[in-house]
């Protein structure tokens, strides 16, 4: 059946988006077959269309999350996890693989609910990131277009190693595990090059350089030859230099840039994916609250502080910025895209209208899907969120939609069951 969505307000994704009133969207076989002005859709193709009114709420694009590890939830953690522990529990026999099944759709359905229909997976279990991927696509399940890197390379002692992450020990190990992992036919390479605020072990050294500059190289030399982009997990700037300068694509968090860091950006084109979500426990909550210790504190600020500050000066460097929430960390979960756009505009200084596109049209393109998805344009995949309030005045009116659709599937007056503690500790930075 055609679809016609009308009486909304169009806000279409594009970086100078304006309302755009009186239009209506005509859906064809998951795709945006054209817009049409009200009067002119009443006259000609009103019979033919099933007809969606809206009431008058804003339409926009799917949200999109550059950032994303599936199998976690964001709950708070009273202690530590072991990671390798738990991957290995979740992954030990067929009940529990079958559970780990479960906890995939899960929370992939839930970031539908929660407005985005595209998201990266940056680390997962195995190859389940390209086994929940292909079975959206193949219409056995109704979810977000998910962009999957399944494992990524690491280094022994390094970030996500033995869990998330393979661990490399030589520029040889390195290329060998990119060609296993393309074997499961990825849509992109995720490597682990520093380690992060829960690695440290010394305090004011968050994001110490543990991926060597040649096996970075040798990675994304062979990721490049099969045709992958390579993200990366950086929290220091001399991670963010090697990082470039070994061919890394998109930067993952960040550390503040110095004046060979901007350039190196530039002259590689290469993107930063700033994720101010999981910082901002570790930098602004009570550690009553957030369990950290005076190190995890310390670092947790730095952290923050290089996320933010190597947005804003990609920003005024005209480097591109996406945005993703780095969901899995502690109080990051996977309903909570929208916070990742008012953190932007509250933190980086950008307006709402910025932060929107930023988190639609520039995020796809970032991604790779910008002809796909990402704005209201004809041709592209019928993907929308639809909410009562108007998103250029107040980002806050994202947490509670009216409806999501995706590739055409409609789902009315979404609901997803929210962790109380999350959202109230959260709304305390809003």
């Amino acid at each position: 059946m055609k679809k016609a969505f009308i009486n909304g307000i169009i806000l279409d994704g594009n970086e100078n988006m304006t309302p755009q009133p009186d239009q209506v969207i005509l859906v064809e076989d998951g795709r945006i077959a054209a817009i049409v002005p009200q009067n002119e859709f009443q006259s000609a193709h009103s019979e033919d269309h099933e007809i969606i009114d809206l009431l008058g709420r804003f339409i926009l694009p799917g949200l999109v999350n550059l950032h994303v590890h599936i199998p976690a939830n964001g709950k708070p953690r009273k202690k530590s996890m072991d990671a390798r522990k738990t991957v290995k529990l979740a992954t030990a026999n067929a009940l529990m693989r079958q559970y780990l099944k479960y906890v995939y759709k899960s929370c992939c359905r839930t970031e539908l609910l929660s407005g985005v229909t595209t998201f990266r997976s940056v680390g997962g279990v195995e190859n389940y990131d390209t086994w929940i991927r292909d079975l959206i696509r193949n219409g056995r399940m109704v979810g977000p277009r998910i962009l999957a890197s399944n494992m990524a390379v690491s280094v022994p002692g390094g970030h996500m190693a033995g869990s998330l992450a393979y661990e490399a020990a030589t520029p040889e190990d390195a290329s060998r595990y990119v060609r296993r992992i393309a074997q499961s036919k990825p849509d992109l390479i995720k490597l682990m090059i520093t380690g992060g605020v829960l690695d440290a072990a010394v305090k004011g050294e968050p994001g110490v350089l543990k991926m060597s500059p040649h096996m970075v190289k040798s990675a994304c030399e062979e990721a490049h030859r099969l045709g992958y982009k390579v993200a990366a997990h950086v929290e220091s700037p001399e991670g963010v230099r090697v990082a470039l300068e070994n061919g890394v694509d998109t930067i993952e968090h960040g550390a503040k840039p110095n004046a060979e860091i901007l350039r190196l950006f530039q002259e590689k084109g290469a993107a930063h994916v700033a994720t101010i979500s999981p910082a901002i426990p570790y930098a602004l909550f009570d550690p009553a609250v957030s369990q950290a210790d005076e190190m995890g504190l310390y670092n947790g600020r730095i952290v923050f502080d290089g996320i933010v500050e190597c947005a804003k000066q990609c920003l005024a460097n005209g480097i591109p910025v996406g945005l993703g929430t780095d969901t899995g960390c502690p109080y990051v979960t996977h309903y909570n895209m929208w916070r990742e756009l008012q953190y932007f505009h509250k933190c980086c200084g950008v307006s709402n209208s910025f932060a929107l596109y930023t988190g639609t049209r520039r995020n796809a393109e970032i991604a790779g899907v910008g002809d796909i998805t990402g704005s209201i344009e004809t041709g592209k995949c019928a993907d929308f969120i639809v909410c009562a309030g108007n998103p250029l005045e107040d980002l806050t009116v994202l947490r509670s939609l009216s409806m999501v659709v995706a590739g055409g599937n409609i789902i009315r007056d979404p609901k997803i069951k929210k962790i109380p503690e999350v959202e109230a500790e959260l709304d305390k930075f809003m």
